[in-house]
C-alpha cells in the first residue's frame, strides 16, 4: 500500500495526531491479520504448522491416555530433530514446550503424524515467551530431586568437579512419561539444593540418549584436553551402541564425538557404560548391562576398548534384565581392608516385584570380577522403589555416593502426578560391614542431609504396652521431616508403630522379632489404586540388637527407612492426600520402651523451580 503524505501538513498539530491515530491503527490491523499459527492440512492425519511470530516456545497439549503422535522439526526444508507427544484429542492433561530460541520462525515448519484433525490441540497449541514450572503439584517432593517438568527415570553420568556435583538424569522434555530419551542436568554444592541447567545431551541419528556416566579425564587420555569431562553413554537407536561426548567448560555444555559409535555388540540389550579408573592397571575399564550379564571392557584412551570378560551366569537375580551397573571399592568398617563392589540393578525380578538393586561382593584385577559368594542374593534397598543406583564418579574425601531413581517400573507411568513424574532417593554414603564372616553393603544418609533440619521437637521418652500415640508430630506440620527413634525391647513380640492423617491414611512399620524382620506397609497408605502392584507390604531381615534404631526420611511422597545405622534400607512411595502428622506406636506380646524420639523438620535453603 502506497501512501503519500503532504509533509507541509506534518506542521499542523491536528493533522499530525490523526495521522498518528491512521498509522497506529493501520499497522495494528496489518499485524491482527498474520495468525500466530497457521495450519495446512496434508490428509491421512498429517499437517503442518507454520509460525507467524517469534517467540521463545511451542506449548503443546498433551493427553497422557492417547498414543503418541510425531513430529519433526524442518529448518529450511530440512530435518532439524523430532519427538513423540501424546498430543491432546479429547482433553488437555497439561502443556509442555519446545524450545525455539535461535530457531527463525519464518524458515521453521513442524510436521505432525498421527493426530486427526478432529483433535482438540489444533485449537489449543500456542506460542509463548513464557512456560511456568512453578510447583503446582501436592505430591511433589520438597527435598528429593525432581525434574523442573517432564518424566525421569535413571540418573546418569554423575561427576564431581571443581566444588559442583553433576547429576544427569534420563529425561523426557516432552511429556511426562517415557520417551524421548535424553540427558537431563542438574548441579549442586552441597548433594541437597540443586539447580536445574539446560539439557546436556540430546538424541541425534544414532537414537535416543541411554544411561551412561561420566568421567574426569585427568591425564587428557582421549586427547580433548586435560581435565575434560567424558560423557560416555548409549545411543539406542534401532541397535544399543555405545557413544561418547565430551566438555571443555565443566559440564555446561557437550560435545559430541565425530567417531560415534565407540562400541557396537550383535546383542539387542547392550547398554548403560560405567566408567572407571582402574589405577593398578593404568587403563581405563567400562562395565556394560548385557541381557543378563555384565561384560568389562577396557581401554588408554576412551575410545579404542578391548572386551575382557563377562560376569552373571549363576550369580544372583535372574528375573529379569540386567541394567546400570556401577563398580566401586569399598572400604570394610573397623578394619583396613577393602573389597569390590557390583552393583546391578534389574527389571522385573526384585523382591517384591519390578525393579530392584542387587549387588555382588569380590575381588576385581581389572580382567575379571570374581563374586565371593557365588550362593546369596543381596538386595541394597529392601522397599519397591529404589532402581537405577549408581554413584559420583571422582567425589571428594574418597566418599562413594549413590543415588537411585525413587520409583519401579511396574507403575511408574502411572503415579497420581501430572506436571513431572518420579524422584531421585536421598543421597547415600557406601562401606561394608561383616555380619557372621559375611561382607554386605552398609547405607548411610549422606551428611550434607543434616543441614535440612529446620525444627526439631524435645526428645521424647516413653514406654509402649499396646498403645501410645501421638497426637502431632510437629507444629505446622508440612509433611516433610526425619524421624530419629531408638527403641529398647522388653518382652514384645512386635515392635510396631502408624504414621497417620486425619482421613484414615497410614503407614505401618513394625518390627517381628520372631520372624527376626522389619516391614512397612503402604497398602492404606493414600491414593493406590492407580496400580495393582502398587499397595504392598516390604520386608527386610534384620539382627535383632539390645537397641533397635532407626532414621526415617518423609516427604510429600515418599519413606525412606535407614535401620541400624544403615544395616538395613527400605525405600516405598507413599501419596497421601494429607501430611501423616500423628504417629501411634503398639506393641503385641508384650512391652517395650522408646528410649529416644526425635523429629525434624526439613527444609531447602531455596525452592528450585
Amino acid at each position: 500500500m502506497n501512501i503519500e503524505l503532504n509533509i507541509s501538513l506534518l506542521h499542523d498539530k491536528i493533522y499530525r495526531f490523526y495521522l498518528i491515530v491512521f498509522l497506529t491503527f493501520f499497522t495494528s490491523s496489518c499485524q491482527a491479520t498474520i495468525p500466530p499459527i497457521t495450519i495446512k492440512r496434508l490428509g491421512g492425519d498429517q499437517s503442518l504448522i507454520y509460525l507467524g511470530k517469534d517467540k521463545r516456545y511451542l506449548l503443546l497439549p498433551v493427553e497422557e491416555a492417547m498414543p503418541e503422535a510425531r513430529i519433526d522439526m524442518i529448518v529450511n526444508n530440512q530435518l532439524a530433530g523430532g519427538m513423540n507427544v501424546r498430543l491432546a484429542r479429547e482433553k488437555i492433561d497439561y502443556f509442555v514446550p519446545i524450545e525455539l530460541t535461535g530457531l527463525n520462525h519464518k524458515s521453521l515448519v513442524f510436521q505432525m503424524k498421527h493426530i486427526p484433525d478432529s483433535a482438540i490441540c489444533w485449537r489449543a497449541i500456542d506460542l509463548s515467551d513464557e512456560y511456568d514450572t512453578s510447583n503446582n503439584e501436592k505430591f511433589r517432593p520438597v527435598y528429593h530431586f525432581t525434574p523442573p517438568y517432564g518424566w525421569m527415570n535413571d540418573p546418569n553420568g554423575m561427576v564431581y568437579k571443581d566444588g559442583t556435583y553433576h547429576l544427569f538424569y534420563q529425561y523426557n522434555p516432552y511429556g511426562s512419561m517415557w520417551g524421548n530419551m535424553h540427558w537431563g542436568h542438574a548441579t549442586s554444592q552441597d548433594l541437597t539444593n540443586w539447580k536445574h541447567q539446560p539439557v546436556a545431551i540430546a538424541p541425534d541419528a544414532l537414537g535416543a540418549i541411554f544411561s551412561g556416566s561420566c568421567v574426569v579425564d585427568k591425564n587428557n587420555t582421549a586427547g580433548f584436553g586435560k581435565d575434560a569431562i567424558v560423557a560416555l553413554y548409549t545411543s539406542a537407536g534401532d541397535r544399543q551402541t555405545q557413544s561418547l561426548a565430551y566438555s571443555l567448560d565443566n559440564g555446561k555444555s557437550f560435545i559430541k564425538y565425530e567417531g560415534n559409535p565407540i562400541l557396537s555388540s550383535p546383542k539387542p540389550d547392550f547398554r548403560d557404560p560405567k566408567v572407571i579408573w582402574h589405577e593398578p592397571t593404568k587403563k581405563w575399564i567400562m562395565i556394560l548391562a548385557v541381557g543378563q550379564e555384565m561384560q568389562f571392557f577396557s581401554s588408554g584412551n576412551l575410545k579404542e576398548w578391548v572386551y575382557e570378560s563377562s560376569f552373571g551366569e549363576g550369580q544372583g537375580a535372574h528375573g529379569g534384565v540386567w541394567e546400570c551397573p556401577d563398580l566401586i571399592e569399598l572400604p570394610i568398617d573397623g578394619t583396613d581392608n577393602k573389597k569390590w563392589v557390583l552393583l546391578c540393578n534389574l527389571n522385573p525380578g526384585g523382591p517384591f516385584g519390578g525393579s530392584a538393586t542387587q549387588y555382588f561382593v569380590g575381588s576385581f584385577d581389572g580382567k575379571s570380577f570374581i563374586n565371593q559368594s557365588p550362593n546369596l542374593t543381596k538386595w541394597m534397598d529392601w522397599g519397591k522403589d529404589h532402581y537405577a543406583t549408581v554413584t559420583w564418579s571422582n567425589a571428594p574425601d574418597n566418599r562413594y555416593i549413590a543415588i537411585a531413581w525413587m520409583s519401579n517400573w511396574q507403575y511408574a507411568n502411572d503415579v497420581p502426578t501430572k506436571q513431572f513424574r518420579s524422584a531421585n532417593s536421598v543421597p547415600r554414603d557406601l562401606s561394608l560391614y561383616v555380619q557372621d564372616g559375611e561382607c554386605y553393603l552398609k547405607n548411610q544418609p549422606s551428611q550434607e542431609l543434616l543441614a535440612l533440619r529446620t525444627q526439631s521437637s524435645e526428645k521424647y521418652s516413653f514406654g509402649v504396652n499396646r498403645d501410645y500415640n501421638i497426637d502431632s508430630i510437629l507444629g505446622g506440620d508440612t509433611g516433610t521431616y526425619e524421624m530419629e527413634v531408638t527403641i529398647k525391647n522388653k518382652d514384645a513380640e512386635f515392635i510396631g508403630f502408624k504414621l497417620f492423617n486425619t482421613l484414615g491414611e497410614e503407614v505401618d512399620i513394625y518390627y517381628n522379632l520372631i520372624d527376626k524382620s522389619l516391614s512397612m506397609d503402604r497398602t492404606k497408605s493414600g491414593e493406590v489404586s492407580f496400580s495393582k502392584d502398587f499397595p504392598a507390604v516390604t520386608t527386610a531381615p534384620i539382627q535383632p540388637n539390645a537397641e533397635m534404631k532407626l532414621r526415617i526420611f518423609v516427604d510429600k511422597s515418599s519413606i525412606e527407612i535407614f535401620g541400624d545405622d544403615g544395616r538395613f534400607v527400605m525405600t516405598n512411595l507413599v501419596f497421601p492426600n494429607q501430611p501423616y502428622n500423628r504417629i501411634n506406636f503398639y506393641s503385641k506380646g508384650g512391652s517395650y520402651h522408646v528410649d529416644s524420639l526425635q523429629i525434624h523438620k526439613l527444609e531447602l535453603a531455596n525452592e528450585p523451580y
